[in-house]
């Protein structure tokens, strides 16, 4: 149960203002059609968070854990920083313009946009981090559907409402946190 709230919590908080989540609301204005949106960003974060976990856990197999709280611990360190750059998305890029259904176009969008994003590394770090590895990849794609949802169905009323600064600064200092907590040895995956 650690593993699936962490790693939920900590994608909400670093989903808000990211690049996708600009997606799922150039995606709601383009098409107005919430459902099949809602269920491709869920498709394309369960597919792309599933190779991103394996991928960590893969990682920590062959590193080791001594090594890996290095790496680890520096990673979500860089993460927090990363937390303070605001993502833009340009928005002739934004969304495929081949002819596909919604569903489709939104998976494929989020499943690219998605590479080499913020959530994407932590869920690779929260891969290597935490067992099992399906409760990290179910609390990260959580953690995407709970930024990213309300947005497809309230778009703009939320973006105004919610200080996206804020959010960055509160997900910034729990990476730091994390990540010195993960150099000083603090958890029990490192504990092998």
């Amino acid at each position: 149960m650690e593993a699936f709230l962490i790693s939920t919590g900590i994608v909400a908080l670093a989903e808000m203002g990211d690049k996708t989540q600009l997606l799922a609301l150039v995606l709601a204005a383009r098409f107005k059609r919430p459902w099949p949106i809602v269920w491709g960003i869920l498709a394309a974060t369960l597919l792309n968070h599933a190779l991103a976990g394996l991928a960590g856990a893969w990682i920590m197999a062959a590193v080791g854990p001594d090594v890996m709280r290095w790496v680890l611990g520096v990673s979500f360190i860089a993460m927090a920083l990363w937390m303070l750059i605001p993502d833009k998305l340009d928005d002739d890029n934004a969304v495929p313009q081949r002819r596909m259904g919604v569903f489709f176009i939104t998976t494929w969008a989020f499943f690219l946009a998605e590479m080499g994003d913020k959530t994407q590394i932590a869920t690779v770090a929260l891969g290597a981090q935490y067992e099992p590895l399906y409760a990290v990849v179910l609390g990260t794609t959580a953690g995407m559907m709970l930024a990213n949802a309300p947005v497809v169905f309230f778009g703009d009323a939320i973006t105004r409402q919610v200080p996206i600064k804020l959010v960055h600064a509160i997900a910034a200092l729990i990476f730091v946190m994390l990540g010195v907590l993960t150099l000083l040895g603090v958890g029990k995956s490192f504990m092998a």
